[in-house]
């Protein structure tokens, strides 16, 4: 059976693709802050006919706990065949000039640094794989092309960006393939916040990206350090 490590496991795209991979046999390592809201994606997997996830509630913030997770699965598993990166924050819509501090540093923490610690801490997982493993990170269309109030989240996208590709080409030789996936506008939470007046009903669902999820983690997938739209894959 195949391990898959998912972040921002909760909801949005994040639950939904821990669910496909479920169905997909892998067994899921869902990472969310909220333990009620994993318990409940437990409970949708097993309903599915899943044996459940392993539950890890967490602030991705909490940087050492992402050192022990590595170990964790280690020791339970001995590898990692997928990483899915989805956690992210939006922070606040507004200025550079007004940006609060402390936002930004959460922001960049979130959507930046935490996902190197992960990088660093399931790296050998993902090369022990048999085959090599894959990773995929989910970035946006502001990471490339900047908009105005949305400095906090495009430069986090645009820093996710440059530091996937770079463990990509260090990576390659190994067999390790990783990829970066910009699903477009996706009816989220995090969307609503940013969209407040916006008829959700009008975008894809979630379940509607998890599938492409699936895809670029499968051990058959050859895509290698592309950044892959989902509009473009459809």
């Amino acid at each position: 059976m195949g391990v898959a490590l998912v972040t921002g496991a909760s909801r949005g795209i994040g639950r939904s693709a821990a669910r496909a991979l479920a169905r997909a046999g892998y067994h899921v390592v869902a990472v969310a802050r909220s333990q009620k809201a994993l318990e409940g994606l437990d409970d949708e997997i097993r309903k599915d006919g899943g044996e459940g996830a392993s539950l890890v509630p967490m602030d991705l913030k909490d940087f050492e706990a992402i050192d022990r997770l590595g170990g964790v699965i280690y020791e339970r598993w001995g590898k990692l065949d997928a990483l899915f990166a989805n956690a992210a924050i939006l922070g606040d819509l507004t200025s550079m000039a007004d940006a609060p501090p402390k936002m930004f540093e959460e922001t960049m923490a979130t959507n930046v640094l935490a996902n190197q610690r992960l990088i660093r801490s399931v790296d050998r997982l993902l090369r022990t794989a048999s085959p090599p493993g894959r990773a995929l990170f989910v970035t946006s269309s502001v990471a490339q092309t900047p908009r105005p109030f949305w400095g906090a989240y495009g430069a986090s996208k645009a820093a996710l960006e440059a530091m996937a590709m770079s463990y990509a080409q260090e990576v390659g030789f190994t067999g390790v393939k990783v990829n970066i996936l910009d699903p477009g506008a996706t009816r989220s939470t995090m969307r609503s916040k940013a969209f407040p007046g916006e008829d959700p009903m009008t975008l894809k669902s979630p379940d509607d990206v998890a599938p492409l999820v699936v895809e670029l983690l499968s051990k058959d997938c050859p895509r290698h350090a592309e950044r892959v739209r989902f509009e473009d894959a459809r």
